[in-house]
């Protein structure tokens, strides 16, 4: 049973940093691209940032680029997100996703299954 579990979120001054992972279990990431998304209250579901299978290749939204860091370990099935340099505009609930295939993008619809999501709350 493919799941996905993220965790790490939590409420942050502006400037400050949180790492958040995303547990993988039923698959291996060795085949996977794995997305990470955000999604604010009134706001469509974005993608923030992405890294493949095959080469892994990396992907940011402009919004974080700079700021935010993905990397994965195979040997744990298990994929981070570190985020730097919080804003207040990157308050959202963030939810890992595996891609349909080993490459990955932006798109939410390209992505087959879903974390329950983890709250990043920056405020001072």
């Amino acid at each position: 049973q493919v799941q996905l579990v993220e965790s790490g979120g939590g409420l942050v001054q502006p400037g400050g940093s949180l790492r958040l992972s995303c547990a993988a279990s039923g698959f291996s990431l060795d085949y996977y691209g794995i997305g990470w998304f955000r999604q604010a209250p009134g706001k469509e579901r974005e993608g923030v940032s992405c890294i493949s299978s095959k080469y892994g290749s990396t992907y940011y939204a402009d919004s974080v680029k700079g700021r935010f860091t993905i990397s994965r370990d195979n040997a744990k099935n298990t994929v981070y997100l570190q985020m730097n340099s919080l804003k207040p505009e990157d308050t959202a609930v963030y939810y890992c996703a595996r891609a349909l295939t080993s490459y990955c993008n932006s798109i939410p619809r390209e992505y087959h299954y879903w974390g329950q999501g983890t709250q990043v709350t920056i405020s001072s």
